[in-house]
């Protein structure tokens, strides 16, 4: 082993030791804190230190009595946390009267209660959404908040929510409650706490928000994600005049982003398409043949500068500059010379000017993004209401819904044509709409999850005069148009693949959050009664409840539920086997895993011996259809490639 020359005695405050020389073992300890800290940023402290206390609640909720520090806490945060945990029995039914090209889109609109939706999502999404964009209720005091309680089965929840036929109703948080920033926070950090869980590593969340509530989302995104892998806080400029019901009106909203992993992000994000603004900046007041430019300054600190970085440039002139204390020239000498022949360096128009670098418009691929965007780049709150008015016909049927180019330079910084965007407060169903511009835009495929709750339109608004019972009618309507409208601009041209492939794409799959459709299994054996007699109590209990399966719901449900339960995506297809004759036979794909399943009530010897003999496939039933011998042969020879559900 080559060993390193010794270095000389330093002559400083703090005198080297030998330790200083001594290759040091990995700290492994603090390697597990890491891997903990980006797993669960919300067992660590503001300090950045672990919180045994949040390790044991992770265990038991109860066990620990809670310590004063600093920490960003609320009436309701331990509620909250256990909620966000706590495992869901929901699960999703396929609407297919109510889905649009369900059999070449990827995209997928969900209408439901978005806490329950994001546990379901876990089971297929977990670490695959590149890019989060929400716009949840300001708590103005006048804005809906969710009641996060499902567990009890949806009978009870939908009417503890007051479910009608019309939608659900939901309560209001008003200003008057000793609990109105806390009831917010609740709502805020239990989804947060799931949705951190669903994006990929080098994911990225926007939340926009406004004044109400901005200093508290800051701290709460702070204990979700982590303190350092806050990204920016975007000032968006929504309004173009000044607000007539107030002194001092607001004219801007924010748009906080963080990161799941910052390093991890940071090499993903993307330059920026040019403003006109931007672009104008590029003149040509020396006719180079080469187009417009603008110049840039070529010096730079000196933190890391060489030798070859300090010298005197001579201009045309005959006048001489040196790099300013403290400064270097960003380029070495060499190189300087080499743009001086190429006509890139600018010396100005009497050629006595400090030299800077010209930088032509043809090679600029884009700009870096910045944190302030004005209205003129990205639309204001009266582009959203036009929009929404020319898709859909109608006017004022949801409030301030955002403008597409808001979302569009959300996507083109953060998405790659590929990405898979989610939006669990959908609204008006914007994010979709955007998702649908920018891969027309770019050529890209990407695809887009929203979700909705289906909260009751106001019986005198404009929306609910319109036919719009639902906020998550206006969701799916909106969406539905935008179809309408992309064909409408394709047709008659002459399409190229290109094009084939954005009208392929276009549209949704429609799902909506429903109980469970297996039973739960809750049976207790009476002490009192032989084991012969609790067995036979338990055959009965199981006939009971499999007799409600199989009268309670249709295979499109089963099917949903069980591909859901094993990892499916919602854009799985369903290719009917027509090889299998004594029973329906379906083979489930979703691009990345594939099995064949069957929900009959009984499953046939023919069909057992087919999968008997091609061991290599994966094969799902459900329990009741097989007996106690076929289930031990399939099992023993397809291993875990069989599955009874």
């Amino acid at each position: 082993m080559k060993l390193s020359r010794r270095k000389p005695i330093k002559q400083s405050t703090t005198m080297e030791t030998y330790k200083d020389h001594i290759i040091q073992s990995p700290d492994i300890n603090a390697e597990r804190l890491e891997t903990l800290r980006n797993m669960f940023p919300d067992w660590f402290t503001q300090e950045g230190k672990l919180d045994i206390n949040e390790v044991k609640k992770a265990v038991n909720a109860d066990s620990v009595d809670e310590t004063e520090r600093y920490e960003f806490r609320w009436f309701g945060k331990s509620k909250a946390k256990r909620n966000a945990f706590m495992p869901t029995r929901a699960t999703l039914h396929y609407d297919e009267e109510r889905s649009v090209n369900p059999e070449t889109t990827g995209n997928i609109i969900i209408e439901g209660e978005n806490l329950e939706v994001l546990k379901v999502l876990l089971k297929s999404y977990r670490n695959k959404i590149k890019v989060i964009y929400i716009d949840p209720p300001y708590n103005t005091g006048e804005d809906f908040l969710y009641n996060d309680n499902f567990s009890e089965g949806r009978q009870a929840y939908w009417e503890r929510t007051e479910q009608s036929e019309d939608g659900i109703s939901l309560d209001t948080n008003s200003d008057t409650s000793g609990r109105f920033h806390s009831n917010w926070l609740d709502m805020m950090y239990s989804r947060l706490l799931v949705a951190r869980n669903l994006l990929r590593h080098d994911g990225v969340i926007f939340i926009s928000i406004d004044d109400h509530e901005i200093h508290h989302l800051r701290k709460l995104c702070d204990s979700v994600f982590g303190e350092n892998n806050f990204i920016a806080n975007i000032v968006w400029q929504k309004r173009t005049s000044p607000d007539a019901r107030c002194n001092l009106g607001a004219a801007h909203d924010y748009i906080l982003v963080y990161a799941k992993d910052n390093e991890l992000l940071k090499p993903t994000l993307n330059l920026i398409e040019l403003t006109e603004e931007r672009a104008a900046e590029y003149k040509n007041p020396d006719n180079d043949p080469r187009g417009r430019w603008a110049s840039v300054d070529i010096t730079g600190q000196t933190g890391h500068a060489t030798a070859s970085q300090f010298y005197t440039i001579t201009t045309p002139s005959g006048k001489e500059y040196k790099p300013a204390a403290g400064r270097c020239w960003a380029l070495a000498k060499d190189t300087f010379d080499s743009l001086v022949q190429d006509n890139r360096i600018w010396f100005g128009m009497n050629g006595s000017s400090i030299p800077r670098k010209k930088v032509f418009l043809s090679e600029v691929k884009g700009s870096n993004a910045w944190t302030w965007w004005t209205n003129k780049e990205v639309g204001h709150n009266q582009a959203g209401s036009k929009e929404l008015k020319e898709i859909l016909g109608t006017t004022d049927i949801f409030e301030n819904p955002k403008p597409t180019r808001l979302i569009q330079q959300i996507l083109s910084i953060s998405s790659k044509p590929n990405d898979i965007i989610l939006d669990f407060f959908a609204g008006s169903g914007t994010t979709g709409h955007a998702v649908v511009n920018q891969n027309i835009k770019d050529g890209g495929t990407r695809k887009y999850i929203l979700v909705q709750v289906p909260q009751a339109t106001d019986e005198n608004s404009n929306a609910r005069r319109a036919g719009f019972k639902k906020i998550s009618d206006i969701t799916i309507a909106r969406n539905k148009a935008v179809v309408e409208k992309v064909k409408a601009d394709f047709n008659g041209r002459i399409l190229t693949p290109e094009d084939q492939q954005q009208l392929d794409q276009l549209g949704f799959k429609v799902f909506t959050l429903a109980k469970s459709s297996f039973p739960r299994t809750d049976f207790a054996p009476d002490p009192e009664k032989s084991e012969e007699e609790n067995l036979e109590l338990f055959r009965k209990y199981v006939a009971e409840k499999e007799q409600q399966l199989s009268m309670g719901f249709d295979d499109q449900e089963l099917i949903t539920e069980i591909l859901i339960s094993r990892g499916f995506m919602l854009t799985y297809k369903l290719e009917l086997q027509p090889s299998f004759t004594d029973n329906t036979v379906y083979l489930a794909s979703d691009g990345t895993k594939e099995a064949y399943i069957c929900v009959d009530n009984s499953l046939r010897d023919s069909t057992v011996d087919y999968f008997m003999q091609n061991t290599d496939t994966k094969f799902i039933c459900i329990e009741r259809a097989i007996n106690s011998t076929q289930k031990f042969n399939l099992k023993n020879r397809m291993q875990d490639k069989f599955f009874s559900f």
